[in-house]
């Protein structure tokens, strides 16, 4: 029988390295960008073409390659950054392994040139699956080029696996903010098909995350900074009433790495624990800086996993750190310590000797008994008094109202043939307890409806409805509504544009990172509604419906405009909207739970409530 194991050609061996290491084009966007970091830029530029799946081009003016650099870049295991296996744990560059551009240029066509500051001229290389296919001298500017195209040309079983291009767009930014928030001190640009996404200027940390996140995040932000001999820590974290239901804004960096970490993340949530309820999640970007000796980042392909030698400690340190800030914010909230403010709206203007002490006046001659005939003196709301006459005309009428009784009461019907007779309601009014609940007698006993979880379940499926249909009907606003997303946020809204318009709203693009709100469901046309605060928490509870339940992107949808649109606990409602309210739930398909799983009705029979008074 003849030998049956053999080496790998080269080209395979690279594209399964590269399954590994470039999953999707932002795999390659954070490769190259680290590249570029690590080059010694301070410009750098991301250029896209459908969402990186026709070209991803990375420009940077950092310190450029040589002829000889410029070809071996593309072999395995070809790297600047480590000569020794000691030099693992001395890491501070992002890159370190070589894998990086050798698995790129396997499923992709790929062109760079490059050249160094010093030389007069550059190098053009092409590659192909692996194949140089060109090398020659190039007139190009000093730094680096590198153009990616058509990522995934010779796999299309991985092509075929990709998302759309606003899904695959949203993994890009995020892999862009990231690098981009870890090195503040260098310029940034990102376009995509041609329109500027992103222009960050070299700036401090705290500018960086505004101009990534939005102005509005300027008084969100908390300082945080601590010293100590195992690590030190600096950033910034968010105020706990601007805390969000999804997941998205915590950042850790290690020696400005970005990293996933539970544990560290856990360390960061306890802090918050007695400000927060479990399903908010604070904002953080925390920067750590710690001894390379002491923590191994060869754990994982994409490097954002990280074993560290004092794990306990560092978690300690983290939780405390973040109390103490959260601590100092709420006993001074002024960003300018040493000022205080506290007292400042007290102190007037005027100087002293213009300051009238308040004085009384009154008539000594007043009599509230004396009046012209006929007129009487009644208090107004305006603190005098008003002459009102023909005050006792009709007193007889006073009985009339008070004996009247409503033509129709407001009662409760549940459809079926079926309903059992202890559970039929009774002809009585509606009541509703605390402005949450509403309660109903029914012959078995009493029926309590939770009027919020009702009103979701309510809306819920009318949306759905809608959304199938396609043929939710508007409301036109008599001033649209502009709102401004994040770029994450503006991709994902695009990408869901069609079905947010067969909810019933009317919205176009208008301009970079912003919509144009012209109109909302007739459905919630009544109600007092801010149409951009309504649009930015539809887009965050589509968010949280995805991460935490997976849900079809439609039935998320629908369950997010429920949620935020819902009559809420607290609302106090009449006795013909209980009815309706009541009237709506049972005509639903699934009554008894709302969208979230939990109870909406609740009955209390006679026996128990007998078993209560010990009768």
């Amino acid at each position: 029988m003849s030998d049956i194991i053999q080496l790998l050609p080269e080209s395979v061996a690279n594209q399964i390295a590269a399954g590994e290491v470039v999953q999707r084009p932002s795999s390659a966007v954070k490769e190259l960008l680290e590249n570029a970091i690590d080059a010694g830029a301070n410009k750098i530029q991301l250029i896209l073409k459908d969402a990186g799946k026709a070209l991803l081009q990375v420009i940077d003016n950092g310190c450029g390659m040589s002829v000889t650099d410029a070809r071996m870049c593309f072999e395995r295991h070809a790297t600047s950054k480590v000569r020794k296996a000691e030099d693992l744990f001395a890491i501070r560059t992002m890159g370190f392994r070589g894998e990086a551009m050798a698995s790129i240029a396997a499923i992709a066509q790929v062109e760079m040139k490059s050249r160094r500051h010093e030389d007069e001229i550059g190098t053009l290389i092409e590659i192909e699956g692996s194949t140089f296919v060109k090398q020659e001298p190039v007139a190009t500017a000093p730094g680096t080029s590198i153009s990616v195209k058509n990522l995934f040309f010779n796999t299309p079983a991985r092509r075929n696996f990709l998302r759309s291009n606003p899904a695959e767009m949203r993994h890009i930014i995020d892999e862009f903010q990231r690098i981009a928030m870890a090195n503040p001190g260098i310029a940034f640009t990102l376009h995509h098909d041609g329109i500027e996404i992103y222009r960050l200027p070299s700036a401090s940390l705290k500018q960086r995350i505004i101009h990534l996140f939005g102005n509005n995040y300027n008084e969100r932000l908390i300082p945080v900074e601590e010293e100590t001999s195992i690590i030190n820590i600096k950033g910034y974290i968010g105020k706990p009433e601007f805390a969000k239901k999804t997941r998205g804004e915590q950042f850790f960096f290690v020696n400005n790495r970005y990293i996933k970490d539970a544990y560290l993340n856990h360390a960061v949530n306890k802090a918050y624990q007695e400000l927060l309820s479990d399903e908010n999640f604070p904002l953080y970007v925390l920067f750590i800086d710690i001894d390379p000796a002491k923590i191994d980042v060869n754990v994982h392909p994409t490097k954002t996993e990280i074993k560290y030698l004092e794990e306990k400690s560092i978690y300690a340190i983290i939780h405390s750190a973040i109390k103490r800030s959260l601590g100092k914010f709420n006993i001074t909230p002024t960003i300018d310590f040493d000022v205080e403010t506290g007292f400042s709206n007290m102190i007037t203007p005027k100087a002293p000797e213009d300051i009238v002490p308040p004085t009384i006046s009154f008539n000594p001659e007043f009599n509230p008994f004396a009046g012209e005939k006929g007129l009487e003196r009644t208090p107004s709301y305006g603190g005098g008094f008003e002459s009102r006459s023909g005050s006792t005309k009709n007193w007889g009428s006073l009985y009339e109202i008070a004996n009247h009784h409503p033509a129709t009461q407001a009662t409760m019907a549940i459809p079926g043939d079926d309903a059992d007779d202890n559970f039929r309601p009774l002809q009585k009014q509606l009541m509703q307890v605390h402005n949450r609940y509403i309660v109903s007698q029914i012959k078995s006993g009493l029926m309590v409806i939770d009027q919020q979880a009702a009103h979701e379940r309510i809306l819920y499926e009318r949306f759905i409805v809608h959304l199938e249909d396609r043929k939710g009907a508007s409301q036109q606003s008599l001033f649209p509504q502009t709102v401004t997303l994040s770029p994450n946020d503006f991709e994902l809204a695009k990408s869901l544009l069609e079905d947010i318009k067969s909810l019933g709203f009317e919205v176009r693009e208008f301009g970079r990172n912003t919509l144009v709100i012209e109109g909302i469901p007739v459905d919630l046309g009544s109600s007092n509604i801010n149409e951009t605060q309504l649009f930015e928490h539809l887009i965050e509870g589509f968010k949280n419906s995805q991460q935490e339940l997976k849900l079809d992107k439609r039935d998320a949808l629908a369950r997010s405009m429920a949620r935020n649109s819902a009559i809420r606990s607290g609302v106090s409602l009449g006795q013909e909207e209980m009815n309706t309210l009541i009237e709506q739930l049972f005509a639903c398909k699934t009554p008894n739970f709302s969208i979230s799983g939990k109870p909406v009705i609740q009955t209390i029979t006679l026996t128990e409530l007998d078993k209560k008074f010990d009768r």
